[in-house]
């Protein structure tokens, strides 16, 4: 267990480590599950060694939303002063996300 938890966490310090290093304006924690994703790929990283971990964290993933729920409701008086620009913007970029996720498949299923 302390394995998992060390590459888990240690790709997310040296995400951390090089947002801070390089001043990029990707949040660490991505470039850290990026990294964790270029070390199983490059068999780095078994999955085996971390398997335990991830497992325990999707399975509990919903409880991790909560206090970012909580936190919303504090908002609730400036997310109704602002539903129309927030709802245009959600369903804007939905829209725009799968668009650009389906011409990206179709162009890598044609290569």
């Amino acid at each position: 267990m302390v394995r998992q938890c060390f590459i888990i966490f240690g790709c997310l310090a040296l995400g951390e480590l090089i947002v801070w290093l390089t001043g990029t304006s990707i949040p660490g924690s991505i470039i850290g599950m990026l990294l964790l994703t270029a070390f199983l790929q490059m068999k780095v990283v078994k999955l085996e060694w971390i398997k335990g971990m991830t497992d325990f964290l999707i399975s509990n993933l919903g409880f991790f939303f909560v206090p970012p729920g909580v936190a919303l409701m504090l908002y609730l008086d400036v997310i109704q002063a602002e539903l129309l620009p927030i709802t245009v913007a959600t369903v804007g970029s939905t829209i725009v996300v799968l668009i650009v996720t389906g011409w990206t498949h179709q162009i890598f299923k044609k290569k």
